[in-house]
């Protein structure tokens, strides 16, 4: 097959352009609102961000399934990109919405936005995500897409990170719900437009047909040893990027502070989170730009473990970095080398996943490549989840105070809160690298295994020249 047209992969950055900038405000700027914007305990917001995941269990591998099964003029994948996009940013914003009611009402409205929102994501993600199985043959132009993809997707958050509180406090203020409010609605927008791009530049080449039942697509998942690790290695992967960025808003806000100042060439800016999180995102992108060169060299699997050990050795560097202004400038150092690394390994599981769908086809003869990339949106989410849940419940363990009115009249933020924050961005991130290691060491699709699926699935597929 020849190789496709730079027009399509950047068409296909589009798409997680719009994915990426949605699930970065949700997964490190969403706990914050619900707790110290909506208002909802610590405790609930936990159980909240955790519990709605179960039904994500069902409708992620369903919308797989779905898609698998969809035939049309524009082929399986890329019609829910139009279908689905309108419904995507509408659901984006009534998350973010705060109405004037109490707090029973309230709570039910956050788990049906929650729910909501989520469904739209995998009515979407499942499908995009999928597509990378069907736009090309070549393991190598995998990467290269997927490194398109997670470019454009750390673009798209760095503008939603860096902009997110001037955006809130332009549009009614950062404590405000209607600044948080407005700012979605502009990002909503954005998002749209960008998922609309990723269809029209777009084209599915790869026709795959599904000729077996439901149930022997699962059976097959089921006992699809490869699948399984590279599931695991994912939700550490997410569960890592999840529990250092949704802890982040809170280690600025009572740990580095409010007005801290630093000086580059003589002139002054103020250090905040979303500057934090938004070099993090142009760190990510450089990281994007060498996995393919890298991984090309040492192959995915020696890469993915190389850069979790490194993971496991700034993260914990991370905790012993002092609060003076020489410390504040490591840990701006630290954080663009974690996100260097972080960015290496993202293109890096896509394009793993898409070998997961060669080796499926070959190994069970089925068409399953929006069921298994619907697992990477679900280990995604549940990722998401359990490190979102995990910083509010770690944090109402260990005394952080939300009351507003408490914080205004001088309280201050115990000892024990203050240490948990610090470990939220050092060694529990560390020891979730470690256990990525040890996950992907019996990961068995080396180099030289793909590179004989792919010569063998080659002789059965037909393409579209």
């Amino acid at each position: 097959m020849a190789k496709t047209k730079l027009i399509e992969k950047i068409g296909y950055g589009f798409g997680d352009m719009s994915s990426s900038t949605f699930w970065k405000v949700f997964s490190y700027y969403l706990p914050i609102f619900y707790s110290n914007i909506f208002g909802l305990s610590l405790i609930d917001a936990g159980v909240l961000v955790l519990v709605t995941r179960i039904w994500d269990a069902v409708s992620d591998p369903m919308m797989g399934i779905i898609a698998d099964r969809t035939n049309t003029k524009w082929g399986k994948y890329r019609p829910y990109l139009l279908w689905v996009a309108p419904f995507f940013s509408i659901c984006g914003i009534l998350l973010f919405t705060t109405p004037d009611w109490n707090y029973g009402a309230k709570l039910i409205w956050a788990y049906i936005t929650y729910i909501m929102m989520m469904t739209v994501y995998t009515g979407i993600n499942v499908p995009y995500g999928a597509m990378l199985g069907v736009m090309t043959d070549d393991t190598n132009e995998k990467t290269v897409f997927s490194s398109f993809r997670m470019f454009f997707a750390y673009g798209g958050s760095f503008l939603a990170l860096f902009l997110w509180e001037p955006l809130t406090n332009r549009l009614g203020g950062y404590k405000s719900p209607e600044g948080w409010f407005w700012a979605m609605c502009v990002i909503a927008t954005a998002c749209f437009v960008m998922f609309i791009l990723c269809f029209l530049l777009t084209k599915e080449h790869l026709k795959t047909v599904s000729t077996v039942s439901v149930g022997s697509d699962f059976k097959s998942l089921l006992s699809n040893k490869p699948w399984w690790l590279l599931i695991g290695a994912a939700l550490c992967s997410n569960l890592f990027n999840t529990v250092r960025g949704a802890t982040v808003a809170y280690f600025f806000l009572d740990i580095i502070g409010p007005d801290v100042q630093l000086t580059i060439f003589g002139l002054m800016f103020l250090f905040y989170s979303g500057l934090f999180l938004g070099i993090g995102e142009v760190a990510n992108m450089a990281g994007v730009a060498l996995c393919v060169p890298i991984a090309q060299k040492l192959g995915k699997k020696s890469t993915f473990i190389l850069v979790n050990a490194a993971l496991v050795v700034f993260s914990i560097a991370f905790f012993f970095v002092p609060c003076t202004s020489e410390g504040f400038w490591m840990m701006l150092i630290l954080q663009v080398i974690i996100s260097i690394f972080t960015g290496i390994m993202s293109p890096l599981i896509w394009s793993m996943y898409a070998d997961v769908s060669d080796y499926a086809e070959l190994k069970y003869n089925t068409a399953s490549t929006g069921l298994i990339f619907s697992s990477a949106s679900m280990a995604q989410k549940f990722g998401g989840a359990i490190g979102g849940a995990a910083v509010l419940w770690l944090l109402s363990g260990f005394g952080y105070i939300t009351d507003a009115a408490q914080l205004e009249a001088g309280v201050v933020q115990p000892d024990s809160a203050l240490m948990v924050l610090r470990w939220l961005m050092s060694f529990i991130p560390a020891m979730v690298a470690g256990l990525a290691i040890l996950v992907v060491w019996f990961y068995p699709l080396t180099t030289k295994r793909v590179e004989e699926i792919n010569a063998k699935l080659k002789k059965a597929r037909e393409f579209d020249k």
